[in-house]
């Protein structure tokens, strides 16, 4: 057995020995790392750290043993280079990802392709490895589940390059989801990050104020208003300003748009616009809105205030914030049997005042303010839900045109702030 893999070792290349050394180390130190740190078992960790070991092993062998003696084997051979090395790029480094809906107009297009690091945060472990190639968590054509969770591994993340700063545009899984899914195969959502770690947020009359002072509005964020005018404004007037949500109202000659400020002054300069205003939620009990209960009179445009959970936090609990951290306690921190019983909270039976939180968590808002579901819904998205930062957009598509006028030239290439 050893001769065998002596006599297998000499076949490698002098490249390829160096790689497969760097690469167990790495290997072996992951494997240390998601049982000091992760909280992972030994049998976990090392059956994580087994399957790379052999399938890096076992790729190598066919390149340098088989791949010659077998027709088509340079194309096997690349197959398995792509699986492999995708794999691993879009694990730990950069994977790219598509915008589906309108929630971060104008900042983001439907149609833009992004690519996304996972480096700039830190990558996260898989926490169910096994799993289709390329796809994400249901499988092409025939549907089912493109995972198995035979094996799970606990939440860790590799050290990365900063920390999530606010306003930082950041993809993550929907925490809020009730699918049964992982945690790691939950839909992916794209926000931009409002509040971080310790902040407090409150958004009056549709200003967003973050630790008391004014959030910085995104340039090409949208919002709605009420547009009124004295006679119709044609279609291709508003493709002409890059107006492309919103339409004719009950009102006669009335408009509800949802725009940029720099399209609402333009707006505003024509000739045939009486008045342009923008529309904001007023007073009322609204059940949709985070925390869903109805002791809380918020609203997209009034929110807050609310603080937003900090890693090693400690807070007094008390009939209003119970609402706002049950979630939190329970779901995303795994106290199942968190409890607010007359008057007295508990966790596993025993009595608490205090609760101090063991991860960090962050409010995300959609830069088209009032088409967007984001935490103003659903709440707080954990760290262990973070996927990664938004970089750039390296390819963006217009479905509503055709042929080459589809693509959006002028979006390729955009850094994405």
């Amino acid at each position: 057995m050893i001769k065998r893999l002596s006599d297998n070792w000499a076949l490698l290349s002098r490249r390829a020995k160096i790689f497969y050394i760097v690469f167990s180390i790495l290997n072996f130190i992951l494997l240390i790392a998601l049982m000091a740190k992760g909280g992972a078992g030994f049998i976990q960790a090392l059956i994580f750290f087994v399957f790379w070991q052999l399938a890096i092993w076992i790729y190598y062998m066919f390149r340098y043993k088989r791949r010659k003696s077998m027709k088509g084997g340079e194309w096997i051979d690349a197959g398995m280079f792509a699986v492999i090395a995708a794999t691993l790029i879009r694990t730990f480094f950069i994977e790219a990802y598509q915008i589906p809906t309108s929630s971060m107009e104008k900042s983001l297009l439907v149609g833009d392709f992004l690519f996304v690091s996972k480096a700039n945060y830190g990558a996260r472990v898989p926490m169910t490895p096994i799993s289709f190639p390329f796809v994400h968590h249901t499988m092409p054509v025939v549907g089912g589940k493109a995972y198995s969770e035979a094996l799970k591994l606990p939440y860790y993340r590799l050290a990365g390059f900063q920390k999530i700063k606010n306003n930082d545009v950041v993809v993550f899984n929907f925490p809020a989801e009730e699918l049964g899914r992982p945690v790691d195969k939950k839909e992916n959502y794209i926000k931009r990050c409002l509040a971080i770690p310790g902040d407090d947020i409150r958004i009056e009359k549709g200003v967003v104020y973050v630790n008391d002072k004014p959030a910085d509005l995104p340039e090409k964020s949208q919002t709605s208003y009420s547009l009124l005018t004295t006679r119709s404004i044609t279609s291709k007037t508003f493709k002409e300003l890059d107006i492309t949500e919103g339409g004719p109202n009950a009102m006669e000659g009335g408009y509800t748009l949802h725009t940029t400020r720099a399209n609402r002054d333009k707006l505003e300069a024509l000739p045939n616009v009486k008045s342009i205003e923008p529309l904001l939620q007023e007073g009322g009990k609204f059940p949709e809105i985070f925390p869903n209960h109805e002791s809380f009179n918020w609203n997209v445009d009034n929110f807050g205030t609310i603080h937003v959970p900090k890693a090693g936090e400690t807070i007094t609990l008390d009939s209003s914030n119970y609402y706002v951290y049950e979630r939190v306690i329970r779901e995303y921190e795994g106290n199942e049997d968190f409890s607010y019983i007359d008057g007295k909270f508990s966790i596993g039976g025993a009595e608490i005042t205090t609760y101090t939180f063991k991860m960090n968590y962050y409010f995300m808002m959609g830069d088209n303010r009032h088409r967007s579901l984001d935490s103003r819904f659903w709440g707080f998205v954990p760290e262990n839900h973070i996927v990664g930062k938004a970089l750039f957009i390296w390819m963006s598509m217009d479905p509503n045109e055709s042929g080459l006028s589809r693509i959006r030239w002028s979006r390729i290439f955009d850094l994405i702030h």
